[in-house]
């Protein structure tokens, strides 16, 4: 059995993905990177920017002119910690809120129009995890 192809397989898939997102968050004004920020802090705000890095495997670099045009955009405020200036926090903002359902709802949409049922995509979620982990671990 021959794992070479594995790479290519799940870079071509994501590939394909990114595709399938940028083109559901365009009307949205969200590129797929800011999308995944949004996700990251609509399951816990607050986030300061290194913990949003190690949460979305991004460095500071790529992250912080990132975070700057989405706030100012409106999707989230930075808040420098008053114990400790070196800390900034993320916030979502309002916006980010009201259009979290919208953003949600097309961006299932555009799944399902790809003919992923909901079994389907439960099996492939937990092959992803299993797979995730199995990648953790051999670091």
């Amino acid at each position: 059995m021959s794992f070479v192809r594995l790479c290519f397989a799940i870079y071509e898939a994501s590939s394909q993905f990114t595709k399938l997102y940028s083109k559901a968050l365009h009307p949205f004004g969200i590129t797929y990177p800011q999308y995944l920020v949004l996700l990251a802090l609509w399951e816990k705000d607050g986030l300061t920017v290194k913990e949003l890095g190690e949460r979305l495997n991004l460095g500071t670099g790529t992250l912080t002119p990132m975070i700057k045009r989405m706030e100012a955009n409106g999707w989230v405020k930075k808040k420098r910690s008053a114990s400790d200036e070196r800390k900034v926090s993320i916030f979502i903002q309002p916006k980010a809120l009201e259009e979290k359902s919208a953003i949600n709802q097309t961006i299932s949409s555009e799944v399902r129009s790809c003919n992923i049922e909901l079994a389907e995509y439960e099996q492939l979620m937990t092959q992803l995890k299993i797979l995730r982990g199995k990648l953790q671990n051999w670091k």
